[in-house]
């Protein structure tokens, strides 16, 4: 036999995670219960929190595997200047599979214009700081809380943010929107270059 087995683990949060995207972009996120995302996706209630501790988190899905992903990137960028390399790593870390936009598109509509989910977000950008800011660090030689790093994490969480933004709002390339959003960014930093 040929071919990958597919977890049924990683199956079963899949349709949880369309499920609850379909339901929330389709209704309120506020409105919409955690039973009602389990019965769309076929599945009981314990089933649902055996895989997301909130309703929040299946908007989000695996952000956890994003952030180590990202680290691992930063990680790897010893020999590239300090801001092309965070640059080069959130391009990299967003790259998706043309097949995956649409539920990228579904899924960061809901992250960006959803009020309720607004305070999560902050909870999940706080890991996304935290990476960069201790990458920074130590290719600075100073804390991850000093001015620079917290600087630098901020400033370019907020480009890729705003290019997300752009990509939503256009037909244009998320490549392209996060490599222009941090071309511009870029002269604001000369002493990372």
């Amino acid at each position: 036999m040929t071919g990958t087995a597919v977890d049924p683990r990683e199956a079963t949060r899949g349709r949880i995670e369309a499920a609850a995207l379909d339901l929330f972009t389709r209704r309120d996120f506020e409105t919409v219960t955690a039973d009602e995302v389990a019965d769309a996706a076929g599945i009981s209630r314990r089933t649902f929190f055996r895989h997301f501790a909130t309703k929040a988190d299946a908007v989000w899905g695996d952000f956890h595997a994003h952030v180590v992903r990202l680290e691992e990137l930063l990680a790897a960028t010893a020999d590239q200047p300090v801001l092309a390399s965070i640059c080069a790593a959130y391009v990299e870390v967003n790259d998706y599979a043309d097949a995956d936009l649409p539920l990228l598109r579904q899924r960061m509509r809901l992250i960006l214009g959803e009020p309720a989910l607004q305070a999560h977000s902050q909870v999940r950008y706080a890991d996304v700081d935290r990476v960069v800011a201790e990458h920074v660090a130590r290719r600075t030689g100073c804390r991850p809380d000093a001015l620079v790093p917290r600087l630098v994490a901020l400033s370019t969480r907020a480009a890729a943010t705003t290019a997300f933004e752009t990509w939503l709002g256009g037909e244009g390339s998320l490549t392209e929107d996060l490599q222009a959003a941090f071309a511009q960014l870029a002269g604001g930093f000369p002493t990372l270059r």
